[in-house]
């Protein structure tokens, strides 16, 4: 795997060369100190892998990550820094990995593995002669395109429909009967072919801007959406949380980021109705996740962040008890008295006015000595 190192500090080039060199599988293709000399590199030089500070000199690192994935569609990007700040806009340009200053061997061995084996795969899976690489945004919403092509331009709403359908099944396949069922309900069974039809044309069509008309597969029975050559948020996010089994200091700023890349529920405020239940599972995933995450924080002192997260749950459901008792230590440790008065009579009014139950005594019990 051919690894360049971008970054200002020399100290940082030579310690990175060092841990580089005595990791396997890794040759070392260059050392550069700026943007520029890494952009002049690539234009000519094949790279699998940047490792980039997210600020070198005066240059933006999360700029020229971007440049370098417009070069290199495949090339896996890896932040190193000592800058905990830009974690979140980092994940606007799908980094690999994000790895906080200062860097352990086995931190960076166990990137490097992760890396190559997901390379393994891509290798294995992607077809040579497809060009564009679709950025699909599936959270608050759907939004899709290329940097060949810019936005995709839908047809129809019945054909976004069908993309946003055959997404949920993650590169399987979609029974004909099933999708007809589900997207065209309201057309009688017999003569919804022909809309079926309809959609899938012009969904082609409009993936042919940006060179993916064979990006949809079907035979007489199935359909199904190739993803090989696609970044989706929330099977990205889905995939990441796998790593966070648990979260501690070493990892505490890569799952901050994580949690941040979740803005919002499954195509919100969309009428699929056959979403439901995907929306629903990986909204329970991000709550169980967000929950871990604020306690963590609260235990080490992050005060600040662990409000933040908490708000973001009760904001989701104001009536959850868990994320209201979270935001009451949160508030309680930053010693805000007034907020957390007002968010107790706020919570033990709602639970009046849509139950008509009083707060439980373990939540009763907390607040009386918190305040």
């Amino acid at each position: 795997m051919k690894v360049m190192v971008v970054d200002d500090e020399p100290a940082m080039l030579t310690a990175m060369r060092l841990l580089l060199s005595r990791t396997e599988g890794v040759e070392i293709a260059a050392m550069l100190g700026s943007a520029a000399e890494a952009i002049a590199y690539a234009a000519k030089h094949p790279v699998d892998m940047a490792f980039i500070d997210i600020q070198i000199a005066e240059d933006d690192g999360l700029t020229l990550a971007r440049r370098l994935r417009q070069m290199h569609a495949e090339l896996d990007i890896v932040f190193v820094t000592s800058h905990k700040e830009y974690a979140l806009d980092s994940f606007g340009v799908y980094p690999l990995d994000y790895i906080v200053k200062p860097v352990s061997a086995k931190r960076l061995a166990d990137t490097i593995a992760r890396a190559a084996s997901l390379r393994a795969e891509r290798a294995h899976a992607a077809p040579p002669d497809e060009p564009s690489l679709l950025t699909i945004e599936a959270l608050r919403g759907l939004q899709v395109g290329s940097d060949a092509g810019g936005a995709v331009k839908w047809i129809s709403r019945k054909s976004r429909e069908l993309f946003a359908y055959l997404l949920l099944y993650r590169g399987h396949a979609a029974a004909k009967i099933r999708t007809l069922e589900d997207v065209f309900p309201e057309r009688e069974l017999r003569g919804s072919d022909l809309y079926l039809n309809t959609a899938v044309y012009q969904l082609r069509k409009a993936l042919s801007a940006h060179g993916l008309k064979d990006m949809l597969v079907s035979d007489r029975e199935h359909y199904r959406l190739r993803l090989e050559r696609t970044r989706v948020d929330f099977i990205a996010f889905e995939d990441r949380l796998a790593e966070f089994h648990a979260i501690d200091a070493g990892n505490e700023e890569a799952a901050i980021a994580l949690e941040q890349l979740y803005n919002g529920d499954l195509f919100e405020d969309m009428p699929y109705g056959w979403a439901n239940a995907e929306r629903e599972r990986l909204s329970d995933l991000y709550e169980a996740f967000a929950r871990r995450l604020t306690r963590g924080l609260l235990d080490r002192g992050r005060v600040e962040q662990g409000i933040r997260i908490a708000k973001k749950l009760v904001q989701r459901n104001e009536l959850d008890e868990e994320a209201n008792l979270l935001l009451f230590e949160a508030l309680a440790a930053a010693r805000d008295r007034a907020s957390l008065q007002a968010r107790y009579r706020r919570y033990e009014e709602l639970l009046d006015r849509e139950l008509g139950i009083p707060p439980s005594a373990e939540m009763v019990d907390l607040y009386r000595r918190l305040i």
